[in-house]
C-alpha cells in the first residue's frame, strides 16, 4: 500500500491531525476537540473531509472557530505526508480513518464522535470489532498478580474469548503475552511505540497468523507520554465486552482513573480481582465493580454476573468477526 492508495478521506484527516516531524509553517495539527467542530461544519454542508482537497472554500471555517490560514497550511503538508506514510506503510502499518469503512464501528458506537479521528496499526483490522475481556492492571504488579493474569488471559484463549489490553509493562503485557501463547485473539491498544512493537518478531508471528492486533490513535513513533496513556484507556473498554482490573491503586494512576471513567460512562461491566488488602481495588468495589469469580463454569457464565439482565440474551462473545476473512488493511 502507498500513500495514493489511502482514501482521499484519510488522506485528508492525516493532513489535518496528523504528526510527521514539520509544524507546518507554525500550525499544529487539529486536536479532538477542533476536529470534532471542524466534522460538525463538514455534516451542516453534507461535505465529506476530502471535500477540503477539492477546492471548498476555507474562509468559511470561522464558522466552526479555525482559522482558514491555518487549515490551508495543515492541507499544504502533502510532501512531509507522502515521506512519513511511505515510510509506515512499508514496515507493515495500515492507517484508517472514521470515516473508512474498516474503522472499528465498537468505537463508533460506545464513543461517537469522541472516538479517534485516525487510527494506525497493524494486523488483522477487523480483529478490532472481535471484542472480549479487557484486562489491565499496575504496571508494579506482583508476580502473583501477574501469575494470576496470564491464567485469566489463557481461559480467554481456551474458550474463544479475546483479549483487549493496553501493551504497558505489567498487567497489560502479561495478559497479551498469556492469551497470545495460548493461540488466543488479542487486542493491543498502544499509547507509544506502535511502529517499534509491530517490527517486534513475537509481534509479527501473530500478527501474521491473524491472531494479534495491535493499534494506536497516537504517531506509530511517539515515545511514551502520560497524557496519551490516559487517554488510550477509553479505547480499550470500548472494544471490550467486559473489563477485568488486576490491581489498581487508589484513586490515582491510570488503572484507576480508567476504571472509574467506565464505572461512569457505563461502557462495559466491571470486574476486580478478589484482594481484600487492595484499598484501590475496594475503592472500585464501591463505585459499583463486582468481584471476579470464575467457579466451576465457563468464563462467559461467570462474567454474566456483572450483565444488565437485558443483554444476557445476546451473546456479546459471538463477534460478528468470529470467522476472520483477511481485509484489505492487513499488512
Amino acid at each position: 500500500m502507498s500513500t495514493s492508495e489511502l482514501s482521499p478521506d484519510t488522506q485528508a484527516v492525516l493532513l489535518l491531525c496528523g504528526r510527521f516531524g514539520d509544524r507546518a509553517n507554525g500550525a499544529d495539527p487539529l486536536t479532538a476537540g477542533e476536529y470534532a467542530r471542524l466534522t460538525k461544519w463538514l455534516r451542516e454542508r453534507q461535505l465529506r473531509p476530502a471535500g477540503l482537497l477539492k477546492g471548498v472554500s476555507l474562509a468559511e471555517l470561522v464558522a466552526a472557530k479555525l482559522e482558514p490560514a491555518r487549515i490551508e497550511s495543515l492541507l499544504k503538508r502533502g510532501a512531509a505526508m507522502a515521506l512519513a506514510t511511505e515510510k509506515w506503510l512499508r514496515s507493515g502499518l495500515w492507517i484508517v480513518s472514521r470515516s473508512d469503512e474498516g474503522y472499528p464501528q465498537r468505537l463508533k458506537k460506545k464513543l461517537g464522535q469522541d472516538s479517534p479521528a485516525l487510527l494506525f496499526g497493524a494486523g488483522e483490522i477487523s480483529l478490532l470489532d472481535f471484542g472480549g475481556l479487557a484486562i489491565v492492571g499496575s504496571r508494579n504488579a506482583t508476580e502473583s498478580e501477574l501469575d494470576f493474569t496470564r491464567d485469566v488471559a489463557a481461559r480467554c484463549a481456551r474458550e474463544g474469548v479475546g483479549v483487549v489490553s493496553g501493551g504497558a509493562r505489567g498487567v497489560d503485557v502479561a495478559a497479551m503475552q498469556g492469551a497470545g501463547q495460548a493461540q488466543g485473539k488479542v487486542i493491543g491498544i498502544l499509547a507509544d511505540s506502535l511502529l517499534r512493537s509491530c517490527v517486534n518478531r513475537d509481534n509479527r508471528i501473530g500478527i501474521e497468523d491473524c491472531r494479534l492486533v495491535l493499534t494506536s490513535p497516537f504517531h506509530p513513533e511517539a515515545g511514551f507520554n502520560a497524557g496519551n496513556a490516559m487517554q488510550r484507556n477509553c479505547y480499550i473498554y470500548a472494544l471490550a465486552d467486559y473489563a477485568l482490573v488486576v490491581q489498581s491503586d487508589y484513586e490515582k494512576g491510570g488503572t484507576w482513573a480508567g476504571a472509574v471513567e467506565n464505572l461512569k460512562e457505563g461502557w462495559v461491566p466491571l470486574f476486580v480481582r478478589e484482594d481484600s488488602a487492595s484499598k484501590g481495588i475496594a475503592g472500585l468495589i464501591k463505585r459499583g465493580a463486582k468481584v471476579y469469580a470464575p467457579g466451576s463454569g465457563s468464563l462467559r457464565e461467570a462474567l454474566a454476573g456483572g450483565m444488565p439482565e437485558h443483554a444476557k440474551e445476546a451473546d456479546l462473545f459471538t463477534p460478528a468477526t468470529a470467522n476472520l476473512t483477511p481485509s484489505t488493511y492487513k499488512r
